[in-house]
């Protein structure tokens, strides 16, 4: 009990440390979160289960900023403090789901959630993919349990958990397939388990789909909006070669000891998802996993592994690896990690070195948390910001002034702009515009203030001429000094 407890403060620290300053600036995706946040709190009959803006997105998150935010306030910090609070949650479901399996099995799996620079990145950002490793660890604990003692009510729970995965991110709409892979496995390798267990599945069906239910009609009646954002960046519509196939499956492939995400958001320093131990570690879980493959949670864990590389490998979109697509496997590679230690440990050595293996997979655990603690906090400002478009944060702050302002933006970065609009400045009014040819003079009252800001002069020019241009001065640099926004009278 005290290991766990010290693992989870240990998590909350990290999460939860100078959330003020790090990562800095407010990302879209972030900014609209924080909006429909917002909305769900002032705007009347504003209760969607699924968000139409940003491309798309599953409301439970937003649900949870929302009272968030009527606990303690409508600011970024609170909105990051959500995800916070559920990276350390991740922390415990993974911890209680591996219990069962022994002590070193569910430290070892917990150690890593805690520690992860991967799950402490996404812990810090305020978008919804940080409930995937949560839910995953909630639903692959609700199935084990389900096959350890077979029941109606423990079938429910299964099919509920899986259900709440329709209400996070892209990689649980997969569960499903786990679960009919799994069982068809089972029936193959244990039928007495798999006779006590198929009477329950009609239960478990049922539970999924009244708590999927929302999203299940979402995706019937608007398919182009609930599928729309995973389609896009996938092979079906980024008819990618295979010759660019074949490298971006090997670099998702090697991500786990060699490659890493070059998104300053997903990951730190394209670091790989496991150090060289830790990959060593796995690959030895991987291998217990295998000899123990007629237990349920040991097949559950081996078929979930290649069922969440599904998505990073048909995804062909961006830079590979891409840490965000590849969520759904971080609750199973805690599990390996956790059955390596146990393997470790059942090797160890006898006498006074029997405690020796022990104190080095701590040991392990512990550098490696803290690579991901001076990795995170030790970037330099501009490392911080650029991923995080703090430009877009200068913008806003530059359109707070008396009068009338003119943001050039397009639709996605607005949506920066938009939400720190909302959060309270008075005595303004903003008004964004796509910085494109031919807009006209703005239109404001005569004799009050008016101004245009951008981020670029050549925005300014292109929207209004060289007359409201040639007025454009710097009013913010970016941490190098370069600038970042211009402004200009109109």
């Amino acid at each position: 009990m005290v290991a766990i407890v010290l693992l989870v403060t240990a998590a909350a620290a990290m999460r939860l440390y100078q959330l003020d300053g790090q990562p800095g600036g407010l990302y879209p995706d972030e900014a609209a979160e924080g909006l429909d946040a917002y909305r769900l709190l002032h705007w009347p009959g504003y209760h969607p289960v699924f968000f139409a803006d940003d491309a798309g997105r599953e409301a439970l998150y937003g649900y949870l900023v929302a009272i968030a935010f009527r606990v303690a306030g409508e600011s970024i910090v609170v909105l990051r403090a959500t995800s916070a609070v559920l990276g350390v949650l991740a922390v415990v479901a993974v911890y209680g789901w591996l219990r069962r399996e022994g002590t070193a099995v569910a430290l070892g799996a917990a150690a890593w959630v805690a520690g992860a620079l991967w799950l402490v990145c996404i812990s810090r950002d305020g978008m919804r993919n940080i409930l995937v490793p949560v839910t995953c660890a909630l639903a692959l604990w609700a199935m084990s349990a389900w096959a350890v003692r077979p029941g109606r009510g423990r079938a429910l729970l299964a099919g509920a958990a899986m259900g709440l995965g329709l209400w996070t991110y892209q990689p649980l709409k997969l569960l499903p397939l786990l679960l009919v892979a799994w069982l068809l496995w089972l029936r193959s390798r244990d039928r007495g388990r798999w006779t006590a267990l198929k009477g329950d599945v009609g239960w478990l069906a049922a539970a999924y789909l009244v708590v999927g239910a929302p999203m299940l009609l979402t995706a019937v009646i608007q398919p182009g909006l609930y599928f729309g954002r995973a389609v896009g960046v996938s092979v079906a519509e980024q008819h990618t070669g295979l010759g660019a196939l074949a490298d971006h499956s090997a670099r998702t492939l090697l991500m786990f000891a060699l490659t890493g995400d070059p998104n300053g958001r997903h990951n730190v320093g394209a670091m790989p998802l496991l150090n060289l131990p830790l990959a060593l570690l796995a690959a030895l879980g991987a291998w217990r996993a295998w000899r123990h493959r007629d237990q349920p949670l040991a097949s559950l864990v081996l078929i979930a592994v290649p069922v969440f590389l599904f998505p990073p490998l048909i995804a062909t979109a961006d830079a590979a690896p891409h840490f965000l697509r590849s969520l759904g496997l971080a609750a199973p590679l805690a599990a390996l990690l956790g059955m390596g230690c146990a393997e470790v440990l059942e090797m160890s050595l006898e006498g006074t070195l029997r405690p020796l293996p022990g104190v080095l997979l701590a040991g392990v655990f512990l550098v490696s948390g803290a690579q991901s603690a001076v990795a995170y906090f030790g970037r330099s400002p501009a490392d911080r910001a650029a991923p995080y478009t703090f430009n877009l944060v200068q913008l806003a702050d530059s359109a707070r002034e008396p009068g009338m302002t003119v943001v050039l933006i397009d639709d996605y970065q607005s949506l920066v702009v938009r939400y720190l609009d909302v959060e309270g400045v008075a005595n303004h009014t903003v008004r964004i515009a796509e910085p494109v040819a031919g807009l006209g003079p703005p239109q404001h009252e005569a004799g009050a203030p008016c101004a245009v800001v951008a981020l670029t002069v050549s925005d300014i020019r292109r929207a209004y001429g060289d007359g409201i241009a040639g007025s454009a001065s710097v009013v913010a640099v970016d941490p190098v000094g370069r600038p970042s926004v211009w402004r200009a009278a109109c």
